[in-house]
């Protein structure tokens, strides 16, 4: 059988970012560890337990049976790069402008990114209508049931 350049070299990423992640996953209960507060503790934990298992199982298969698939595959780039600048300039937008607006932004480069249909004014009223009552409902969970302090 015989390995085709473009599958070695998915295989190669997908073993690498797969490593990564379960890296990161560990960097982060590491990090935990510094934590003085106990409920501070369990979320961050949480997130990389789950992290290194699914980046594990995900390394374990890719390692075990190769497929062709690997890499970005077919699509629009400019999206993929859209969706990770808005996230980026989220986070760093976050403590400046605080969590609502911030989330507007994160809101509003996800869906361009996302919006693969004609743009209509019911999209528009129907999108952003049920974006911000997301957005709203999540503000007055973390605030005020979960007592969480956002910027």
């Amino acid at each position: 059988m015989k390995h085709s350049s473009g599958k070695a070299g998915g295989q190669f990423g997908s073993l690498i970012i797969s490593a990564f992640f379960v890296l990161a996953g560990l960097v982060t209960l590491y990090d935990t560890l510094s934590y003085t507060d106990r409920d501070s503790q369990v979320f961050p934990q949480t997130v990389a337990i789950i992290l290194i298992i699914c980046a594990s199982v995900s390394f374990v298969v890719r390692f075990i049976k190769p497929t062709d698939n690997g890499g970005f595959g077919e699509g629009i780039w400019w999206r993929r790069v859209l969706l990770i600048l808005t996230m980026l300039a989220t986070c760093f937008l976050m403590p400046v402008i605080g969590f609502l607006p911030a989330g507007v932004v994160a809101f509003a480069g996800g869906l361009i990114a996302a919006m693969h249909d004609r743009w209509t004014l019911s999209n528009i009223l129907l999108y952003w209508g049920s974006g911000a009552i997301i957005m709203v409902v999540f503000y007055t969970l973390f605030k005020f049931a979960l007592h969480v302090p956002l910027p």
